[in-house]
């Protein structure tokens, strides 16, 4: 029965998660070899994330369920090995990882998995300085991870796991809330991993940051696996049958990532949103905004408490960031139009989700007005008017059903109006289940499905494709267009060129906390 080549075997598993009426794997046998490459692929919900918790041992010591068949890995046996006996030969980056987190500040969580196996201190530190030297992350130690970007804190824990060394890598979703050049950095610790001889299962939706790394791949469907390629057949399939699997293209992106941007990753094409981003500029407020548009201003915002809403826009007037040492965000006025999708890009960590919440008022110092016709909006009253899709959805999900959360956003209760709404997100079936029970994709459309609901005028998404495989991502861009078709203004974070291409009328561009042209 054993397959000695395999370092992983799946032997007839079917599981069901507790409080689930259906069964989410169905009599899956599997097997992957030592030093291979295998990239799970499939649509939301598919099973892929669930197979990765089998194989590190949080199915089933964390994630109570029913379980049938066995699943060995490095020869023994997940029901009889603890959790902490895996934690030295299998290592797991997952799609958020703040959620991974155990320590403060960089050096802590880079050590603490050698320090929590019993590694000597004089192993830990020799770990800790191999993986910061082949990670070349010299810049991000000695910092606090609550002040890391995204693709940051995917570097801090791939060097965490690196520092285990691991024989088996797991990475579920790891590019999703990545902009280009962070995903290029993912890609050279896959490669890094692969050649040091690493066993690595990737569950993805982009496709083609990891499509010249993959040995195998296994595409899932309800459960269970319904079809295999080898890393050169998956390559060779033509657009048309991509498609015909609904997963996101193989190439498409790097096409759209070539168009989209210059040599500096600073995307190029589309129309930009009218800006006045010097105070010099802003006599020329009339000329830049229509009368229909929607002009925000005196948005400018510092993490730093001591600096007060007159401090913040005195240090706006001067010139912002690099006048005045914290200011994350420095936006004199722009001009939205309104009933558009409006694309918002730039880099991790440059100041988009900044800039989203302070439009929404989450960041309360933030000084900004939003003007529609005639009349200014600042403070609480702006709650009024906007509503935000937040990156992590977990901090926004609060009922127990999917139903009761859509409806939890309406003015006024409409059951009927619900079910449209599930269903052109194609959420009906999941209406009386636990938000906090579905898939990271599907949990991702209840919280659209609720900003849909509050019909608000200006609706926020922060990265709202991530996760999502390629037929729902089209779902998502279809329904942003049709928003912005009832007149409401619509400002997408993104760091999808599809979706751009897919939904998006303008974009505009932020670095450093400025909007630029």
């Amino acid at each position: 029965m054993c397959n000695q080549q395999a370092i992983i075997e799946i032997y007839h598993v079917s599981f069901k998660y507790k409080g689930s009426a259906e069964g989410l794997l169905c009599d899956v046998s599997l097997s992957f070899k030592k030093g291979e490459t295998v990239l799970l692929c499939g649509a939301s919900g598919c099973g892929k994330t669930t197979i990765l918790r089998l194989i590190n041992g949080l199915i089933p010591h964390y994630y109570s369920g029913e379980l049938e068949g066995d699943v060995i890995v490095g020869g023994r046996n997940i029901r009889e090995t603890e959790l902490f006996e895996l934690a030295g030969s299998v290592g797991t980056v997952f799609q958020n990882p703040r959620s991974q987190f155990f320590s403060v500040d960089t050096d802590g969580e880079i050590v603490f998995g050698p320090e929590n196996i019993g590694l000597s201190p004089k192993e830990i530190v020799k770990r800790k300085n191999m993986v910061v030297s082949e990670m070349k992350i010299e810049k991000l130690l000695n910092r606090s991870l609550f002040e890391l970007s995204g693709g940051e804190k995917q570097k801090i824990a791939c060097a965490s796991v690196s520092a285990l060394l691991p024989e088996i890598i797991l990475l579920d979703e790891p590019s999703s809330n990545l902009d280009w050049n962070a995903i290029s950095d993912l890609r050279d610790s896959v490669r890094r991993w692969k050649k040091e001889g690493k066993t690595i299962i990737i569950s993805e939706h982009r496709l083609w940051y990891v499509k010249d790394l993959i040995d195998r791949v296994l595409y899932l469907s309800d459960g269970a696996v319904e079809k295999e390629w080898s890393g050169e057949e998956f390559q060779n399939l033509s657009e048309a049958e991509v498609a015909e699997l609904k997963l996101r293209p193989v190439t498409i992106e790097e096409k759209f990532i070539s168009a989209f941007t210059d040599e500096k990753g600073k995307i190029t094409s589309g129309k930009s949103a009218k800006i006045s981003g010097q105070p010099s500029d802003l006599k020329q407020r009339n000329s830049l905004s229509s009368e229909n548009d929607i002009v925000l201003s005196e948005f400018c915002f510092s993490y730093d408490k001591r600096h007060s809403g007159r401090h913040l826009r005195k240090c706006m007037r001067k010139g912002g960031i690099g006048e005045c040492d914290g200011l994350q965000l420095c936006i004199p006025e722009l001009a939205l139009p309104t009933g558009k999708v409006i694309g918002v890009i730039g880099r991790n960590g440059t100041g988009k989700s900044t800039f989203l919440r302070c439009v929404c008022g989450l960041e309360k110092r933030c000084p900004g007005k939003i003007t529609i016709d005639g009349k200014t909006y600042s403070g609480k009253d702006r709650l009024k008017l906007t509503y935000m899709v937040m990156q992590d959805v977990n901090h926004q999900l609060f009922t127990d059903s999917v139903k009761a959360e859509v409806m939890l956003s309406m003015e006024k209760e409409d059951e009927k109006r619900c079910d449209e709404i599930l269903d052109r997100l194609g959420l009906l079936p999941f209406k009386e289940k636990h938000p906090m029970a579905l898939s990271g994709g599907q949990k991702q459309r209840v919280a659209i499905a609720s900003a849909i609901a509050a019909g608000a005028k200006i609706l926020l998404f922060d990265e709202p494709t991530s996760g999502l495989d390629y037929a729902h991502m089209k779902q998502v861009g279809d329904m942003l267009q049709n928003l912005a078709k009832t007149g409401s203004t619509i400002l997408v974070s993104t760091h999808d060129p599809e979706l751009l291409a897919l939904c998006c009328d303008e974009v505009i561009h932020i670095k450093n906390g400025r909007v630029t042209g």
